[in-house]
């Protein structure tokens, strides 16, 4: 009997915390820092614009596009296995953020660098849900 591997699950800390609620609750957020306004992800306990220690969370609205992607041929674990191909994309956000993500509805032969996408999230097990961006549907292209 084979079973499927389970996917990793991302690190819950003291930091990352108000990341994952607020996915777990449908809504992407990332870091502004309270010194010079700075949007920040991932998340850190410095801001890389001035240095600041403040920060508090701010919602996206989770469109975007995709700035740059690979496909990835070789599973960099067996959760990924069966998925080969798959796309991985560096998504920049309408605030100026860049998230990565795996890109499930997408196939190499249909991703491009500009297409729009919108956030979405996956339940991961253990009350965890993933951000994971698509292409939104009604983008004519």
């Amino acid at each position: 009997m084979t079973t499927t591997p389970e996917r990793p699950k991302p690190s819950r800390t003291d930091l990352t915390a108000p990341f994952w609620d607020a996915a777990a609750a449908g809504q992407l957020v990332v870091q502004r820092c309270l010194n010079c306004g700075a949007l920040r992800h991932y998340p850190r306990p410095m801001c890389p614009a001035c240095y600041g220690t403040t920060a508090e969370w701010h919602p996206l609205s989770g469109r975007g596009e995709i700035y740059s992607y690979t496909v990835a041929h070789q599973a960099f674990h067996p959760f990924w296995a069966d998925r080969v191909p798959y796309v991985v994309a560096t998504i920049e956000l309408e605030e100026g953020v860049r998230m990565i993500s795996e890109m499930p509805s997408l196939t190499p032969d249909t991703v491009s660098i500009g297409l729009p996408v919108e956030v979405g999230f996956e339940p991961i097990g253990d009350g965890l849900q993933l951000p994971v961006f698509r292409a939104i549907a009604s983008a004519n292209r």
